[in-house]
C-alpha cells in the first residue's frame, strides 16, 4: 500500500505520491557504524559493499538536496489524483483553493523541465532542518540544476557514505600468550571480497559507482617503541599466516612483558585500509580511504629459565 507524502511550504498544502524506493532506507547493517538513511529520495544504492559489512562514519558534506521529478504533465496528473488528500490536509478547503492550488502545475503544461523535489539524510542530525528549510517542488528546465540540487559529485558521495568493508578477525600466533622476545604472527581471517564497490543511482538520469580496494594494512602494538617492535613489510593486503620454519615479517615483537598494563596486557590493533576511486572519472574528486579498526588483546609474559645446580653444589 503506497503512503502519501504531505509537505507544507509558505501556507501551501502540496501533497505527491512517494518515491519508488521506501522513504528511510538504511544502506547500514542496524548493529554497525551508520552510514546513511535516504528519505523522500529516488536514488537506489546497489553493489556488494552497500551490504555485509561495517561503515567508517563518512558524513555528506550537505544533508539534503534537491532530486529531479516528475515532468509538467505528469505532475499536474498526480495533483489532480490527490484531489481527496488534498481536501483532507488543508486547512478550510474550497473548490476554488484547490483550483488555485493546480494553476501552478497547470502554468508549467508545455513548458521543457520538471518538477524537483528535496530529500535527505536523516542519519545527519541537521538533515531533517535542512530539508525542511528547502521549497517542496521547484521546476527546473533541462540542463540545469537548481540551487541544492543534487550533483555527480554528491550522488558519489552517497555512495561513498553506503560503502561498508567487511570487519575481519585478528589471528596471532602464539594465540592465547605470546612472550618477550618471541615473534608474535599477524594475519586477517574472514576479509571476503577485497574489492567492494557500491553504486548510487537516480534511474534514467545519473549514476555513480565507487569502489573500495583492500591495499594495505597498519599494526598499532598498544604500547610504546622501547616496549615493542612492529614489523609491516611483508603484510600485504591481510597480514601474513603463521608458517613454520617461515620467515617473520608480519607481525609484532614484544620486548617488556604486560605485567604492568591494564588488565596485565596489550591491546593490538589492526587497520585495514581500503582506497577509494571513482569508477570511469566521472567525478574529479579524491576519497579519503576507508580504515578500519579491528582489536585483539595480547597478554605477554617473560620466558623463565629453570637451572639445576650441579649435584653436590
Amino acid at each position: 500500500m503506497k503512503v502519501l507524502i504531505a509537505m507544507v511550504a509558505a501556507g501551501t498544502m502540496m501533497l505527491s505520491a512517494p518515491p519508488e524506493q521506501p522513504s528511510g532506507e538504511t544502506f547500514i547493517d542496524k548493529d554497525k557504524t551508520k552510514g546513511i538513511v535516504l528519505v523522500h529520495s529516488k536514488v537506489i544504492v546497489s553493489g556488494n559493499g552497500a551490504r555485509g559489512g561495517k561503515s567508517d562514519g563518512y558524513v555528506l558534506k550537505r544533508p539534503c538536496w534537491y532530486e529531479p521529478g516528475a515532468d509538467a504533465s505528469d505532475m499536474l496528473k498526480t495533483q489532480e489524483s490527490l484531489r481527496a488528500y488534498w481536501f483532507r490536509f488543508t486547512k478550510n478547503p474550497t473548490e476554488e483553493k484547490f483550483q488555485a492550488f493546480l494553476k501552478q502545475f497547470q502554468d508549467k503544461i508545455g513548458k521543457e523541465g520538471r518538477w524537483w523535489g528535496p530529500a535527505y539524510d536523516a542519519s545527519d542530525p541537521k538533515g531533517q532542518a535542512c530539508f525542511s528549510a528547502l521549497d517542496p517542488f521547484v521546476f527546473v528546465p533541462p540542463g540545469t540544476t537548481p540551487p541544492s540540487g543534487i550533483t555527480l559529485q554528491e550522488l558519489a558521495e552517497i555512495a561513498r557514505a553506503a560503502l561498508t568493508v567487511p570487519e575481519p578477525t585478528v589471528k596471532l600466533n602464539p594465540d592465547a600468550k605470546s612472550y618477550v622476545n618471541l615473534p608474535t604472527w599477524v594475519w586477517l581471517d574472514g576479509i571476503g571480497e577485497t574489492r567492494r564497490s557500491v553504486t548510487a543511482a537516480i534511474p534514467g538520469i545519473m549514476s555513480v559507482t565507487v569502489t573500495a580496494t583492500l591495499e594495505d594494512v597498519k599494526i598499532d602494538p598498544g604500547t610504546t617503541k622501547d616496549r615493542a617492535e612492529v614489523h609491516e613489510e611483508g603484510c600485504g593486503a591481510a597480514g601474513k599466516p603463521y608458517v613454520k620454519g617461515g620467515t617473520f615479517a608480519c607481525g609484532v615483537r614484544y620486548l617488556r612483558s604486560s605485567i604492568d598494563q591494564p588488565r596485565e596486557q596489550y591491546t593490538l590493533t589492526v587497520t585495514t585500509v581500503w582506497p577509494v576511486t571513482v569508477e570511469g572519472n566521472v567525478v574529479p574528486f579524491q576519497f579519503a580511504p576507508v580504515q578500519l579498526d579491528t582489536t585483539r588483546d595480547v597478554p605477554v609474559g617473560e620466558i623463565q629459565s629453570n637451572v639445576t645446580p650441579p649435584a653436590g653444589g
